[in-house]
């Protein structure tokens, strides 16, 4: 059963206690079991590709060699390495188009456990490429495990963002990122030379992403399907009723079930809908443009350029290239630090506060970056601004942008629309991630350290369509939330007849 924490509000209730609840212990082992084969892949996988990069350069040139008994020319091996590095990408873009359909006919729990099958399969294939010689099963690999992140980033959201009380959802919610930067601290950690970074054990570094998937396997089993899902989408009121006691106590589930039901008397049957509806819709309009806006401005914002410059910054520092490793551990564990407190913070503070100040604090670190940059050679103590940025800047994203993009997608909409909009968002950041990946290097030789304020202005707009669009959400129920849209929607002076048309419009396609 649920804890309970009183909590006296003279302001808003007159005095009156209003009793909020503690998530449970089963709440909380479910959002650990969705994150640890979700998100924490995603993370992981992405961490763990650096380290043995001059192994599998190594592996690529022998293997060519006992082929075709020549060496690999410098530009068919980077290329080769391209494709390895980048093809994780394509697999997570196909994964993302994927995932929401999957949550839909399977349910969240069941897309996440059938999406483990393909996490197992790409570790045995880049497993065995080492030994038989193919790198071709790396490339297979790396993009069967780029899916299996795509639908897992998907995913995971929706089930934690439909199981989490409204009082709690944004706290519970940062559990995606807190896994994610979980994910990519671990990857750093176990990459290091002295555990599974080292040239004998590389494919085992790769193949260890089997690990969560199993674990995963092994524990959500245990926990109910998402009660949203099973009542608004399956019509199962008795499992949702035994879901919700599981989550919440069989004294505390009745608050939940009663905001289920709204949300399902206002659907009134209506069937979940596809990406390319949303784009037609004019009553989601302005979140849809919402969800672009923040997740391109999440991978545009510059995060990439700070791990890039990282290197040169900590070398510039006179920390030694074999050190240089362990220091690297810090930029992970500021991201994980920063989820931890913006779990902590955002249902008190609000998501406004923390994404707009996050975004802020990144501006004045781009320009002390971008300073410190340009002045590195003339003073001793200007690498150790510079250094001093790089964590900043990290602990800023982590703060706003980092965590709360994610929740924000789970709360601007209902049930029937949310599985589509996770597609669209994962896809617009699947995308962004890519072009990135692309153009980021001819950005950096083109401007240099200016490129920082490239991502400054970025920022900046970003900052600026939150602050003047985006309500805010903390303590509101779907359909408060979806209220506050409307007025944007259908704002003018013809509101109340264009939305008496879009109301009959709607009736329509449903007969």
């Amino acid at each position: 059963m649920a804890n309970e924490q009183t909590v006296l509000d003279r302001k808003k209730n007159g005095g009156v206690k209003k009793t909020y609840d503690f998530p449970s212990w089963t709440l909380f082992l479910a959002v650990c079991a969705v994150g640890i084969g979700g998100t924490f892949q995603y993370g992981y996988n992405v961490s763990i590709i650096n380290a043995p990069t001059q192994h599998i350069h190594r592996f690529l040139n022998e293997t060519w060699i006992s082929r075709y008994r020549m060496e690999l020319s410098p530009d068919l091996l980077t290329f080769l390495w391209s494709v390895i590095a980048s093809i994780f990408s394509l697999g997570g873009l196909c994964g993302a188009l994927i995932g929401g359909s999957m949550a839909i006919r399977l349910g969240r729990k069941g897309a996440l456990l059938m999406n483990n099958i393909i996490a197992v399969l790409a570790a045995v294939l880049m497993g065995i490429s080492f030994p038989t010689g193919l790198f071709e099963l790396l490339i297979v690999g790396r993009f069967l495990i780029g899916i299996n992140s795509g639908i897992g980033i998907c995913v995971q959201p929706l089930y934690i963002g439909e199981v989490a009380p409204k009082h709690l959802r944004g706290g519970m919610a940062m559990g995606s990122s807190i896994f994610l930067t979980g994910g990519i601290l671990t990857g750093q950690i176990i990459g290091l030379r002295e555990l599974l970074g080292g040239e004998m054990y590389w494919p085992l570094l790769l193949s260890s992403s089997s690990f969560p998937a199993f674990a995963q396997l092994l524990f959500l089993p245990w926990f109910p399907e998402s009660p949203r899902y099973l009542l608004i989408d399956r019509g199962d009121e008795l499992s949702c009723a035994k879901a919700l006691k599981r989550f919440h106590g069989s004294l505390q589930y009745q608050r939940e079930m009663e905001d289920i039901q709204q949300e399902c008397f206002a659907l009134d049957g209506e069937k979940p809908r596809k990406p390319w509806q949303l784009f037609t819709d004019r009553g989601v309009r302005w979140q849809l443009i919402t969800v672009i806006v923040m997740t391109m401005g999440q991978q545009l914002s510059g995060i990439n350029a700070i791990y890039f410059y990282a290197t040169y910054i900590f070398e510039q520092a006179g920390i030694s290239a074999e050190k240089i490793p362990y220091v690297t551990l810090g930029t992970g564990a500021c991201e994980c630090l920063t989820a931890l407190t913006c779990g902590l913070l955002i249902d008190y503070v609000g998501r406004r506060y923390l994404v707009i100040g996050g975004y802020l604090l990144m501006i004045l670190w781009s320009i002390v970056l971008t300073f410190s940059l340009t002045y590195q050679e003339l003073y001793s103590w200007v690498p150790y601004v510079s250094m001093t940025s790089i964590f900043a800047f990290i602990l800023s994203f982590g703060l706003g942008p980092g965590g709360i993009t994610n929740t924000l997608t789970a709360e601007l909409f209902i049930q029937s629309s949310r599985p589509a909009a996770y597609m669209i968002g994962g896809t617009i950041s699947w995308i962004s991630f890519f072009t990135i990946g692309m153009l980021f290097p001819f950005i950096v030789k083109g401007l240099k350290q200016y490129c920082f304020l490239v991502f400054l202005l970025e920022c900046s707009l970003v900052a600026a369509f939150i602050f003047l669009v985006i309500p805010e959400t903390k303590n509101k129920s779907f359909l408060e939330i979806k209220k506050e849209f409307h007025k944007l929607n259908f704002g003018g002076k013809n509101k109340e007849k264009e939305t008496e048309l879009y109301e009959r419009r709607q009736l329509h396609d449903e007969f």
